[in-house]
Parts: C-alpha cells; sequence; structure tokens
C-alpha cells in the first residue's frame, strides 16, 4: 500500500504534467481536445491520491480544502459531460499553485 509521502509524489508529479501544458496558456486550452485530456486526466490522479491519503495526514493539512479536490474529482470522473472548462482552467492558475505552496511542492 503507498503511504502518504508517495501520494504527495503522485500529486506533485500530476501537477508538474499539468503545468507543462497549461503554460501554453487558455486559449490554447479552450482550442486543444487533447491539451484539455491531459490536464483533466492529470487533475484526477490528482484528486484521487488525494483521496487515498490518510486522515491523519489532511488533519494535519486542514488548510487545504481536501473535500473540494475530492469533490472535483468525483464530478470529473461521474459527470464529466458536464465538466465546465472555466472551473478546470481557474483550478490550473489559481488553485494549482497554492496547493503547491501549502505541500512545499518544488
Amino acid at each position: 500500500m503507498r503511504n502518504d509521502v508517495e501520494r504527495i509524489k503522485d500529486i506533485a508529479e500530476a501537477i508538474a504534467a499539468i503545468e507543462k501544458y497549461a503554460a501554453r496558456g487558455r486559449d490554447a486550452f479552450e482550442a486543444d481536445e487533447l491539451m484539455q485530456t491531459w490536464i483533466i486526466h492529470h487533475l484526477l490522479i490528482l484528486g484521487e491520491a488525494t483521496a487515498r491519503t490518510t486522515d491523519e495526514f489532511r488533519e494535519r493539512h486542514a488548510n487545504i480544502p481536501w473535500s473540494k479536490i475530492i469533490g472535483m474529482r468525483n464530478i470529473l470522473v461521474h459527470d464529466y459531460f458536464a465538466v465546465d472548462f472555466d472551473v478546470v482552467w481557474r483550478v490550473v492558475e489559481c488553485e494549482l499553485p497554492r496547493l503547491k505552496e501549502v505541500l512545499d511542492i518544488r
């Protein structure tokens, strides 16, 4: 079974993968279905890794909106037909940098 350190590494790798293509900007994101799929796929990985961290880890880092991260993963998986690309992009631009900072991901 993977531990919290490995899960945080998964989160860091997912963020790095998202940043790799998000650097192209929102216009590219909106125009490129493969880029959309890439970013959503890695948000799913991030959400799944988050959901599998221990309760103790999440309690120690209570300033992170764990339930929102897990909730977004659930929407992306189960309500994929209702994915709002404005929300996805806002997460990429605003929330991922904050998550990196709080988790001290470099």
